[in-house]
């Protein structure tokens, strides 16, 4: 196990704040031992939940132009077909993952292929799960064609927490299955759109982890 390149930045503010409280509070409170320990204490609890949020496990993906691999560690909220009028403007099966704060959040290729459609939309920081949040929150929106020519989309979008969507793609680019596109700090969402006619092999409710699990079959 291995810290994500997104984490040092956050890691070492956390450890220069909880240095610099627990100075003080050996300062003004200096003989007073009970303090001491509950800070000490509190200070290592809390250095460790920002640390798990930027652990990077090593991933072996299956590659499978039939399958659609999950985006991200998490569960499953929405399944449902909506009408995408971003970039298809057409009916599409809409699956969405939440990220807690206490999952992995690095973002992985559903599927491998070229990216043929990349933007990023600034927003609001609805809850994640808020039925407004994937059209108003601060936003990523790729498109992947595979080598069968069809298209899936995904969308990373910011929570009330999750203020900081990182990507690593872009038009043009090809891109492998299970390969890290992405990462949304202190937990989110990803949505996936599909094809109607694509098998679902996940349920709501159902925990994912990105990169292994198959939520979905292609035609």
């Amino acid at each position: 196990m291995t810290i994500h390149k997104e984490g040092f930045s956050s890691l070492i503010i956390t450890l220069v704040f909880l240095f610099t409280l627990n100075g003080a509070i050996l300062y003004f409170f200096p003989e007073n031992l009970i303090v001491h320990y509950i800070f000490w204490g509190a200070s290592f609890v809390f250095f460790l939940l920002i640390l798990q949020f930027f652990r990077n496990p090593k991933v072996f993906s299956e590659i499978n132009p039939k399958l659609v691999l999950a985006p991200a560690d998490g569960k499953v909220v929405v399944i449902e077909d909506v009408l995408e009028t971003e970039y298809f403007n057409e009916t599409r099966k809409q699956i969405s993952i939440f990220m807690s704060p206490i999952n992995v959040h690095i973002n992985r290729n559903p599927v491998s292929g070229v990216v043929k459609y990349f933007k990023y939309h600034a927003g609001k920081y609805l809850v994640a799960w808020h039925p407004k949040s994937s059209t108003e929150n601060e936003r990523t929106t790729i498109v992947i064609k595979n080598e069968n020519g069809i298209e899936v989309l995904m969308r990373q979008i910011a929570g009330a927490l999750a203020k900081r969507i990182k990507w690593y793609v872009e038009e043009g680019q090809n891109v492998v299955q299970g390969n890290e596109f992405g990462f949304i700090k202190f937990g989110s969402r990803v949505d996936v759109f599909l094809p109607v006619d694509a098998k679902v092999n996940v349920e709501i409710n159902q925990k994912t982890k990105g990169g292994k699990t198959v939520i979905a079959e292609l035609p």
